[in-house]
């Protein structure tokens, strides 16, 4: 049998008018040609090993020839970009776009059509994508499929999630490439709605390591007015197609000329903390298209909302059991109601008390009696709030206390009837001073037949960013199609959920140990996540003695989530009660910033750990966090990322030497040293656990 690279070499003999670019750093190069049938293939190598074989480009059209053979090349054009650019939130106060180009004009001699495949190629990995010139020969078109090819050079380790059109809230999965199998999945474990139909398909992004210790990674960027894209494998031909999830009808994807598809990307690194850190995603986007962003600000809030899913309170005003009383407009309260008056300004007194910028209300407005699973178009219409909770007196007392409040929209999946109310809601927040919304889309897609991941939801998310950005209103999506990078675009998209998020501890078989290092090098490469950490009270047993569940976790590693995953938009997701009686850790909550002028990537291992070191964005102070999946480790850090010649006070809460996230997940300390850039930090990190640090420069 012949190896790879002998392989790609006589496969590339066969192909004309050779067309190669490579990264700034040289390591990354990649090789576009046309076969002699005139097919677009391309293949990408690193620092010569072999990452993408000989892979072919191309899209079905419905009605029409295929844009996929008889290709000529025009022209290929050159160019180096060095376009450094700021981000209003982030990780970075600044963002380097650095990458050569390659623009490939192409005619499809047979229908005269034009088709431009356009390269960029970074230091961390490639981006491609299809555009579509004005042309006379191609107006109006849909798209059947797209078929870009990835063909890869081995049988990679691999994390993956099935390709379920309406939901990315499944545990990962570590396999072989050659072992990937929907069908050997517990598919009841968390809430996905299942829309799956091939045992073969997963979603991106796709997180890979090769033997030889290459980490390669593959997403898509700047998903707009396009379907997301899902990946189908064919394990026993290590390979990967594009697939384009449908409409109601099954096409994918309607478009005029001109157009653009998504870029479709390939991470490509023997460092993971190259992955990891990458930006390359945001970069891939339009430049903010805001003017005035000054109402774009960070946030950390509390709320009611864990209280719910711990089963101490209820969304719903009557109870489930009144539902046929609350459709005949009889509402009979529960006693259970979460989002009462005097609650919700308890929450507002602990934030007020603490420093916190918000307080999340959910379950304060009319329809929670009847919305789950129904499918029914008007259950909510987002400005009618239950008898118990006063919406102004609870604003004004917020206001008194200089607190936000952030309001809740679930859609339970009618978008349509959402979007006939969005103007309504919106000035309704902006009557009461709201600077923020979370938004939700629990349940299948209405109108009917249409999924989550599809052009028609795409572009209803992006268009309520929008038209939260007419208002100056901030965006947090929940159940929405996973981000590609378009909070560069519109900034005040300041954060989404979109994955497997801390919830599912509270009520399910949870998230495994392993969950949080992933994350990073999948789901928050395309944008903040907010996942909700902080959870103090481990055990679901205190609040009922039966049940079984609990979060994976140690409570230190709890607090090392507030720096291992981004977002600016941080929210303590426990109990007040529960702060109050750790308070010395939850100090650190406090603490940490949710805005960073830098970042560094210290050590990182899909799957395994991470440690992370960021620079708050108007300070001195820097933060630290590491957690570890299922295994416990020893760490020793350098601290050189301090400004040399200075102390710092660093304040470590680390697990404790007895701790274990399954049978001692409590155990922690602090401790308080003095360290400078030449000091090392040794961490102890138990099974599930965690570090945190904290660095104050001291005067």
């Amino acid at each position: 049998m012949k190896n790879p690279i002998t392989i790609t070499l006589l496969l590339f003999v066969s192909l004309l008018k050779a067309q190669s670019i490579s990264s700034p750093s040289k390591a990354i190069q990649v090789t576009f040609q046309l076969t002699n049938d005139g097919k677009p293939c391309y293949a990408i190598q690193y620092k010569n090993q072999e990452v993408i074989l000989p892979s072919t480009l191309g899209l079905e059209l419905k009605d029409l020839p295929a844009l996929d053979q008889g290709f000529s090349l025009q022209k290929a054009t050159e160019k180096a970009v060095d376009e450094p650019w700021e981000p209003v939130l982030g990780e970075y106060a600044v963002i380097q776009n650095k990458y050569n180009q390659l623009t490939l004009n192409l005619l499809q001699k047979a229908t005269g059509r034009l088709l431009n495949i356009v390269f960029k190629v970074y230091d961390e990995g490639v981006a491609f994508r299809y555009e579509f010139p004005k042309q006379a020969a191609l107006n109006h078109f849909v798209i059947k499929e797209e078929n870009s090819q990835f063909n890869l050079a081995g049988d990679h380790n691999t994390f993956w999630i099935p390709g379920d059109y309406d939901s990315q809230e499944y545990a990962y999965n570590e396999t072989k490439f050659s072992a990937i199998d929907v069908a050997k999945l517990d598919m009841n474990n968390g809430i996905g709605l299942k829309t799956i139909q091939s045992n073969y398909r997963v979603q991106s992004p796709l997180m890979m390591k090769s033997a030889s210790g290459l980490y390669i990674n593959i997403f898509e960027a700047a998903v707009v007015n396009y379907p997301v894209m899902h990946l189908t494998t064919i394990p026993s031909k290590n390979q990967l197609t594009s697939h384009l999830v449908p409409n109601a009808i099954g096409d994918k994807v309607y478009l005029q000329t001109p157009a653009v598809s998504p870029w479709r990307t390939i991470f490509v690194s023997d460092d993971a903390r190259k992955i990891v850190g990458s930006k390359m995603i945001f970069s891939l986007n339009e430049p903010c298209k805001i003017k005035d962003v000054s109402f774009i600000k960070p946030m950390k809030y509390v709320g009611v909302w864990w209280e719910m899913h711990v089963g101490k309170s209820t969304w719903d005003f009557a109870g489930s059991q009144n539902a046929q009383n609350a459709a005949d407009g009889m509402l009979l309260p529960s006693g259970k109601h979460g989002a009462n008056t005097e609650n919700v300004k308890r929450y507002i007194d602990f934030a007020a008390k603490h420093g916190f910028d918000g307080v999340l209300v959910e379950g304060w407005n009319t329809g929670w009696e009847d919305w789950f699973g129904n499918w029914k178009e008007d259950v909510f219409d987002f400005v009618t709030p239950y008898p118990d909770f006063n919406l102004k007196a609870v604003n004004d007392y917020a206001q008194s206390k200089g607190v936000k409040m952030i309001m809740h929209h679930e859609t339970s999946g009618s978008v349509a009837n959402y979007e006939r109310h969005l103007d309504r809601a919106f000035q309704l927040m902006k009557d009461y001073q709201y600077p923020a919304v979370k938004s939700g889309y629990v349940g299948r897609i209405i109108p009917r037949g249409e999924f989550h991941d599809g052009q028609t939801m795409v572009n209803h998310y992006n268009f309520v960013a929008r038209r939260a950005a007419d208002y100056n209103l901030m965006i947090n999506s929940h159940e929405s199609s996973r981000p590609t990078g378009y909070s560069r675009t519109y900034p005040n998209y300041i954060a989404a959920e979109a994955a497997r998020g801390n919830e599912f501890n509270a009520w399910s078989i949870g998230n495994p140990p392993a969950h949080e290092t992933i994350l990073p090098f999948t789901r928050l490469l395309g944008g903040p996540m907010d996942y909700t950490p902080g959870i103090f009270e481990i055990k679901m047993s205190y609040y009922d003695k039966a049940k079984t569940e609990q979060v994976h976790t140690t409570l230190a590693k709890q607090l090392a989530l507030y720096v291992t995953l981004y977002s600016p938009l941080q929210m303590a997701a426990d109990l007040p009660e529960n702060y109050e009686r750790y308070s010395d850790a939850f100090q650190f909550i406090k603490d940490v910033a949710v805005d960073w002028q830098d970042s560094r990537y210290l050590e990182a291992e899909p799957g395994d750990y991470l440690t992370v070191a960021r620079k708050e964005k108007k300070g001195e102070r820097w933060f630290l966090g590491a957690i570890t999946d299922e295994n416990a480790r020893k760490c020793e850090i350098s601290l050189d990322f301090l400004t040399p010649g200075k102390k710092y006070k660093a304040i470590l809460y680390q697990d404790a030497k007895d701790a274990d996230w399954k049978d001692n997940p409590k155990a922690y300390e602090i401790k308080t040293i003095t360290v400078s850039a030449k000091s090392k930090l040794k961490l102890n990190l138990a099974r599930g656990g965690g570090a945190a640090v904290s660095f104050e420069p001291i005067l």
